[in-house]
C-alpha cells in the first residue's frame, strides 16, 4: 500500500496543513474537497472576523511548502474568513496543485473487500473511498490512509433545545439561517425584528453584525435568546482571555445588551416555531414566546457527519462524538478552567487503522476548537503514518487560555451558570427582555 496516496477528506485549513506535512515526508497526499474551491465553508462566512491573529492562523508546514512561491506570511491583523483564503488558502491549494480535487464529495470509506464485521487480514488491506462528482458520476480511490479533515460545518445544530428540530422549525425553514448576518448585505434583517438563538462566539458575532444594521436601519430590532442564565461566562473571558479579540468580541455583545440596542431573553429553551403572516414566532418549553420575527438565526453550534465512516471501527465518544481520548479535555459539561491541551495522533486515532479524525471534525459537538489545535494534530498524524512515532509523540504547542470556566455548572440554577469548576458569581448586571407567555392561537 505504500504507493497509494494519503486521501484528506476536506480542503479547509487543517485538511490542506495535512497535505503540506504529507509532502514534507515524502508521501503522495489526495485532498478531496466537497466544495467547488479551496476551503469552501470558510468562504461562506468570510465576511466574519477570525479572533485568531494571521501567525495563529499559518501552518508551519504550509509556508514552507508555500516560500518558494514568493508568498510571504501576513504577520498583523486578524484577518476575516475571506482574507484567510485570499492571503494564505487559496495560494497553498494553488501549491499543492492537481492534488486537490473540488466537487468531489466523500460518500463512503470502507477497507477493500470488506466491510465493518470482517476481521481476517483487515488492515492489510487498502481503504476504499467512494467518491461523487457535482455530475453525480461515482467513483472508487484506493488509499494507504485516511485523514478526515471535514469538519462540521454542513450539519448545524437545530434551535431545538432537546437537540432535535422543534416543532415546526423545518417548516419554517424559509425563516430560519445558521449562518452570521453579514451588515454588507442587509437586506433579510433591516427594519425588521431578528432572533438569535446561541450563545457562543458566532452569537457574538451575529450580534455585532446586527447591531451595525441597527445603526443603519432605524426600526431594526433585536432580540437574544440564551439557554441559562447570565453569569461569569455569559459573555467570553474578557481581559483574562488570553486571545484579545475572543475576549472582545463577548464583551461587545455585552455592551450591546447593556445599551439596550439587544434585548437578552435567559432560559429560553426553544420548543416550537410557529409560522404566522409569513414571520416566525418562537416558543419556550415554559410557553413564553418571543416577538414575530422576520428572521431567526441559529447558532446553537455543529455537529460531525459520521454518515460516510458508517463501515469503519470508530471509538467516540457517546456523549460528544469525539474521539474518546480528548473527550474528558473538550467536554463543555465537565472542562475546568484554563485551555485544553493539544492533542495529537495517539489521541486522534482510531481502532480502524489508518484512520484519523482532525480538525473540528475530531472535536465532535464540542465548541472550542481553534486553529493553532489542528495544526498541531497534523503534523503529529502526519508523522505517525510516515512511522516517525518520536516526532507523533511530541508535544509542540501550548494553547492560549479562555479566561472562561468551561464547564456548565448545575444547568437550571443561575449561581453556578459561570460553570461548574469556578467559584460561583452575582450575575452580570444586564437588562433582561419580559417576555409574556404565547397566546391562545398565536
Amino acid at each position: 500500500m505504500n504507493e497509494l496516496p494519503v486521501v484528506v477528506i476536506g480542503a479547509g485549513p487543517q485538511g490542506l496543513a495535512a497535505a503540506a506535512h504529507l509532502l514534507e515526508r515524502g508521501l503522495e497526499p489526495l485532498v478531496l474537497e466537497a466544495g467547488a474551491g479551496p476551503a469552501a465553508a470558510v468562504a461562506e462566512w468570510g465576511h466574519v472576523r477570525l479572533f485568531s491573529a494571521w501567525p495563529e492562523l499559518v501552518d508551519a508546514a504550509s509556508a514552507r511548502l508555500l516560500a518558494p512561491t514568493g508568498w510571504t506570511a501576513p504577520s498583523t491583523g486578524y484577518p476575516t474568513g475571506a482574507q484567510w483564503i485570499e492571503g494564505y488558502l487559496a495560494p497553498l491549494a494553488a501549491a499543492l496543485g492537481d492534488r486537490v480535487r473540488y466537487d468531489a464529495r466523500v460518500t463512503g470509506v470502507s477497507r477493500k473487500g470488506r466491510d465493518r464485521l470482517v476481521d481476517a487480514d483487515r488492515d492489510a488491506q487498502p481503504f476504499t473511498v467512494h467518491v461523487t462528482d457535482a455530475t453525480g458520476h461515482e467513483s472508487r480511490l484506493e488509499a494507504r490512509a485516511v485523514i478526515d479533515a471535514s469538519g462540521t460545518w454542513r450539519l448545524p445544530n437545530p434551535a431545538g433545545a432537546d437537540g432535535i428540530p422543534a416543532l415546526g422549525e423545518r417548516a419554517a425553514a424559509d425563516l430560519l439561517t445558521s449562518a452570521v448576518p453579514d451588515r454588507a448585505h442587509p437586506e433579510r434583517y433591516a427594519g425588521r425584528h431578528t432572533v438569535v438563538i446561541g450563545s457562543g462566539d458566532s452569537a457574538f458575532n451575529a450580534i455585532h453584525e446586527l447591531v451595525q444594521i441597527a445603526e443603519a436601519h432605524p426600526g431594526t430590532r433585536i432580540t437574544w435568546a440564551i439557554r441559562r442564565a447570565v453569569g461569569t461566562g455569559t459573555f467570553g473571558g474578557g481581559a483574562a482571555d488570553q486571545l484579545p479579540e475572543r475576549g472582545a468580541l463577548g464583551q461587545r455583545a455585552r455592551r450591546a445588551v447593556e445599551s439596550g440596542a439587544v434585548e437578552l431573553v435567559t432560559g429560553f429553551r426553544t420548543a416550537e416555531i410557529r409560522t404566522q403572516d409569513g414571520q416566525a414566532i418562537v416558543l419556550a418549553e415554559d410557553g413564553r414566546a418571543l416577538p414575530p420575527a422576520g428572521a431567526v438565526v441559529v447558532l446553537t453550534g455543529f455537529r460531525p457527519d459520521l454518515s460516510f465512516l458508517s463501515e469503519m471501527r470508530l471509538d467516540l465518544d457517546p456523549t460528544l462524538e469525539a474521539p474518546r481520548r480528548i473527550a474528558a479535555e473538550i467536554d463543555p459539561n465537565i472542562h475546568s478552567c484554563g485551555s485544553v491541551q493539544a492533542t495529537g495522533a495517539a489521541d486522534l486515532a482510531q481502532p480502524e487503522s489508518g484512520l484519523y479524525l482532525v480538525g473540528m471534525k475530531s472535536y465532535g459537538r464540542a465548541p472550542t476548537f481553534l486553529a493553532l489545535t489542528g495544526y498541531e494534530q497534523v503534523r503529529s498524524v502526519v508523522a505517525a503514518i510516515a512511522g516517525d512515532h518520536e516526532a507523533a509523540a511530541r508535544v509542540e504547542l501550548v494553547l492560549p487560555d479562555t479566561g472562561v470556566c468551561g464547564g456548565a455548572g448545575v444547568f437550571d440554577d443561575p449561581a453556578s451558570a459561570g460553570g461548574g469548576c469556578c467559584a460561583p458569581a452575582a450575575p452580570a448586571p444586564v437588562e433582561l427582555l419580559e417576555i409574556g407567555r404565547a397566546p391562545a392561537g398565536a
